[in-house]
């Protein structure tokens, strides 16, 4: 099977830029807190990176024990971020919400040399149908696109439909449907080219698949029929 047979050797395609991921209710993320001064940046860090306090009252930070949880966007689409409260966080890039912690830090003269660090620690993939591994991809470096998924899903099935390969994506409450076609260079112009969170990805067959009982039945059948011809054509050249 070629993928993108259309696309002609030695000329230029242009791609779509890969859009910047918007923030889900359901999605966690990862946020740590840095400053030159470790004392600061530590009551932000609760539930997400570890620090102590000495003898003399210094404080040290570290990443050995980290909560790989993260921060639960919940339904409202906020996240409990500690000391700053509840920030709305939904439909913001990660970008965006790094800018804004460090904007309130800095603001609220918490800190006034923060270093954000925030990043998307749910980006899981749907794999089904047609494809030779079903199951959940994991993302960790948050992103991938539909031949990529494919690819680390075993590739496709010798019964899977490559021109009718479905996305399905969920935002805001509704789902949409989007159909792609794999052996075509427009899969690059496609809206589901680059996947999201949550994506699920469905390989339609190209036909029913034959059971093990079919195929040997029909084995059977076809091997009958070829011994009949046999002795057919032996008793007519007897004759």
């Amino acid at each position: 099977m070629v993928f993108v047979e259309d696309m002609i050797p030695d000329t230029s395609y242009s791609m779509m830029e890969p859009p910047a991921l918007r923030i889900q209710s359901g999605d966690r993320l990862d946020i740590l807190i840095s400053s030159q001064m470790p004392e600061l940046a530590a009551p932000f860090n609760v539930g997400v990176g570890a620090y102590k306090v000495d003898e003399q009252g210094d404080v040290t930070t570290g990443s050995t024990v980290r909560d790989n949880k993260g921060y639960l966007v919940n339904d409202y689409g906020s996240i409990d971020f500690p000391i700053l409260g509840p920030l709305y966080v939904k439909n913001l890039t990660v970008d965006a919400v790094k800018n804004m912690i460090k904007k309130r830090l800095i603001e609220e003269k918490f800190i006034s040399d923060p270093v954000v660090n925030v990043e998307l620690i749910n980006l899981k993939i749907n794999m089904m149908g047609e494809v030779n591994s079903v199951g959940v991809i994991e993302v960790p470096d948050g992103r991938i696109t539909l031949l990529e998924a494919i690819t680390q899903a075993g590739g496709l099935t010798v019964n899977a439909a490559p021109e009718r390969i479905r996305v399905i994506r969920q935002a805001d409450g509704e789902g949409m449907v989007f159909v792609n076609d794999i052996l075509s260079k427009d899969i690059f112009e496609s809206p589901t080219y680059y996947l999201q969170q949550n994506d699920i990805v469905y390989v339609e067959p190209e036909g029913p698949e034959t059971t093990p009982r079919v195929e040997r039945n029909w084995r059977y059948f076809t091997t009958t029929i070829g011994l009949l011809g046999t002795v057919f054509a032996i008793l007519n050249f007897a004759k």
